[in-house]
């Protein structure tokens, strides 16, 4: 397998999330969860990344397990944002959203990895 992440269209949309969750949470004081949030998002698309450039479907499913866990966590430290009012809730319904679609698109792509392995 050849590493593409960059044509990977839950790389790109992880990326994007990272971006404007870190322009949401700009000018936030409370650094605490803000940097832990960032530090969950970034972990998506990085793992992706590592994953497909492992060159092993063994490898890439792993990775996109990691993924998964990460957008687990970041969903439960986005529901804690929304109650100490660091996310209004026109936000908290993107980004939820955009989580439960990336969620969706990682087990579609290990699952088409775990697939094109059995053949």
């Amino acid at each position: 397998m050849k590493s593409n992440f960059e044509n990977l269209d839950v790389w790109k949309k992880s990326c994007r999330l990272t971006v404007k969750l870190s322009e949401l949470l700009g000018e936030t004081k409370a650094f605490w969860i803000k940097e832990q949030i960032l530090r969950s998002a970034l972990s998506i698309p990085s793992n992706i990344a590592e994953g497909c450039d492992r060159n092993s479907n063994a490898e890439f499913r792993r990775f996109l397990n990691i993924a998964k866990g990460s957008a687990a966590e970041l969903r439960t430290q986005i529901y804690i944002a929304i109650q100490i009012g660091l996310i209004d809730k026109e936000n908290r319904k993107i980004i939820i959203d955009e989580l439960i679609s990336l969620t969706k698109m990682l087990q579609s792509l290990k699952n088409s990895l775990t697939d094109a392995s059995n053949l």
